[in-house]
């Protein structure tokens, strides 16, 4: 009985470096990923609005942003840049083109809200990362005080947001309104 503890012991303890080390290695591609600005994305990966093409999502006052990892892309978040809060995918159209006009105008940047309307992650821990990073640029920038999502009526979105520290609040007619704390 007693030569039979210490292998039990030993078994325990191997499987736990493994474990572990296998851990490491499902996300060791976080560390070394970076936000990149994107021209387009296969808007057929898109499990939010895949029936807005790479036309919208980089028409004015709106772009697209990724997660790179070693040349691929992991996770793909879509902004657009207003003064008010939308309601709908149609009124976003509307308001960030408004923004970048008045910008325009003025020679600012855009609009002060960061509207994030559609993310999704191609690899674990993509769509937490994607929201990090892009939290932290609008951090940094001199004209957004706010982000905001334009989410659908959906658990999964409600939940997504909820635990990465997002704010519920409106809830419209066929989307709702998150707001992460950017101050």
């Amino acid at each position: 009985m007693k030569t039979f503890k210490p292998r039990l012991k030993a078994r325990l303890r191997k499987n736990r470096q493994v474990l572990n080390k296998n851990i490491d290695n499902f996300f060791g591609w976080v560390k070394g990923a970076k936000l990149v600005e994107l021209k387009e994305c296969n808007t057929e990966e898109d499990p939010v609005r895949p029936e807005l093409d790479n036309e919208f999502r980089t028409g004015y006052g709106r772009k697209i942003y990724g997660v790179e990892y070693q040349g691929e892309i992991y996770a793909v978040m879509c902004f657009a840049y207003t003064n008010k809060i939308p309601k709908s995918v149609d009124e976003l159209e509307k308001l960030s083109t408004d923004a970048f006009l008045q910008s325009a105008m003025r020679d600012q940047s855009g609009g002060q809200i960061a509207i994030a309307y559609t993310v999704w992650s191609k690899k674990k821990g993509g769509g937490k990362l994607i929201v990090k990073e892009v939290f932290k640029k609008i951090k940094k920038s001199n004209h957004l005080n706010r982000l905001i999502t334009l989410s659908p009526l959906t658990e999964m979105a409600t939940k997504f947001h909820s635990n990465n520290g997002a704010k519920l609040i409106q809830i419209n007619e066929t989307t709702q309104n998150f707001e992460y704390k950017v101050m």
